[in-house]
């Protein structure tokens, strides 16, 4: 063995246990981290191009039909709302991935780790709901209260890689569980306050399919094309037809994904040792695992046996996450990052709507945060991670305001009307950069 190889063997024997334990969290915010970078790559494509002389052919490509249908059922859609009815589906199931293992094995999994980040969400999507109503009630910009309320995981992940070692694992840990709180929020906001007409038969064909989901999972079905059927092909389209947002759909689908596995622990180190052995005995006389046919269905019976030890939920959030962070939402953020800055800034700046979201987003959030976080630990139902202070929970309050891409979501939702859409988009777009650079800089002097 290379003196390279022994000196892996000897780095991963000595790493603590705890480390092995957040490697996967690591991997994730490295994750998300890099698809923060892209988001902003692409958000500065769609302002350059919705502000260049070739304006009209950002707004024009945005708002071309795209058919798809069978027979005589067609779905006739602009590809914006492809964009954001379907892609961001798949953004919302792994969404539900995420919340499902939280709640299941993550910080969310125990009432005494969940109180402080769900305390924090709480009061981050509070404070900054009212302060945008106290300035829109009873005008045109009302329906947008929900905008300042969500959390652009990516973005903020993204601001904090950039801090390096300066911020601890817990207070990363800290702002993926607020996020997915604020994220399970959202989506109640969307499916309750952000719903058009139902068409209750739909709706009712809907329930249908997410109980034959469920059932597949009671069944042990654990192929994903049966999930894919039955929540595309039903369960989302229902959900489109119904008037409730097709995005739900996602949401749901994903809860309904097994999260155990068919074999235990030492059921698969037992055959994986027999098996490995298997292979070993059968290629001794071979020079290439191609002319030997038992160690082919040595190899075979050690990839199902691999299968059978990872569950579901967790292989596809594995192999769904990449799709989304690199690929659904930088496609969302050009299609709905492009404002026009035309008009004058001023009068922009003075309006409703940018003022609830900015002040929300901005300020809503820190306060709601830090204050909600300070009630939790006050009467004992939270404590604060080691190595955590409160000038940090108010770093990660500031960066929380990053809306983005949840708050352009629900902006979308919120307003029909194109002029008052585009007053709100600069308000998230304005919002986000202050309270991303606000967050990052006491961050930066907090030291480690």
């Amino acid at each position: 063995m290379t003196k390279k190889g022994i000196n892996a063997k000897i780095d991963i024997s000595q790493k603590p246990p705890v480390e092995r334990i957040l490697r996967p969290f690591q991997e994730f915010t490295k994750l998300e981290a890099s698809g923060g970078i892209l988001l902003f790559l692409f958000t500065i494509v769609a302002l350059v191009w919705a502000n260049s002389p070739w304006s009209d052919s950002y707004f024009n490509l945005w708002q071309t039909k795209l058919k798809i249908g069978i027979g005589g059922f067609l779905l006739d859609k602009p590809l914006i709302l492809w964009i954001n009815d379907g892609l961001m589906a798949m953004f919302f199931f792994v969404v539900g991935l995420e919340i499902k293992r939280e709640m299941l094995v993550g910080e969310l999994s125990s009432p005494k780790q969940a109180a402080l980040p769900i305390a924090a969400a709480i009061g981050g999507m509070i404070v900054p709901a009212l302060l945008y109503v106290a300035l829109n009630a009873g005008k045109p910009g009302a329906p947008g209260w929900g905008i300042p309320m969500a959390t652009d995981i990516a973005f903020a992940l993204g601001a904090l890689a950039i801090l390096g070692k300066r911020v601890p694992i817990a207070l990363k840990v800290f702002l993926v569980s607020l996020a997915i709180v604020d994220d399970i929020g959202a989506v109640l906001v969307i499916a309750f306050f952000y719903t058009s007409h139902i068409y209750w038969s739909n709706l009712l064909i809907g329930a249908g399919f997410l109980i034959a989901l469920m059932f597949a999972n009671r069944a042990g079905v654990r192929h994903p094309l049966v999930y894919a059927i039955l929540g595309i092909g039903g369960l989302w389209l229902a959900f489109l037809l119904s008037g409730v947002h097709a995005t739900i759909a996602g949401v749901l689908s994903a809860l309904t994904i097994p999260a155990s596995t068919r074999i235990g622990r030492d059921e698969f180190l037992e055959k994986s040792r027999y098996l490995l052995g298997e292979f070993d005995k059968a290629g001794e006389n071979d020079k290439s695992v191609l002319t030997s046919k038992q160690q082919r269905k040595a190899a075979e019976a050690l990839e199902k046996a691999t299968e059978l030890i990872q569950t579901p939920l967790q292989r596809l959030e594995h192999d769904l996450h990449p799709w989304v962070t690199f690929g659904v939402m930088p496609i969302f953020a050009l299609s709905n990052a492009g404002v026009t800055f035309d008009g004058s800034l001023a009068k922009l700046f003075t309006n409703p709507v940018t003022l609830g979201i900015v002040l929300g987003l901005v300020f809503g959030k820190q306060i709601g945060i830090t204050l909600f976080s300070w009630l939790a630990v006050r009467v004992g139902i939270a404590t604060l991670p080691s190595g955590v202070n409160w000038l940090k929970i108010y770093g990660v309050g500031w960066l929380a305001g990053i809306g983005f891409t949840m708050s352009l979501f629900i902006a979308g939702l919120a307003f029909d009307n194109v002029e008052t859409l585009s007053i709100a988009k600069l308000g998230i777009l304005t919002a986000s950069l202050i309270a991303g650079v606000g967050g990052w800089m006491i961050l930066r002097k907090t030291g480690t």
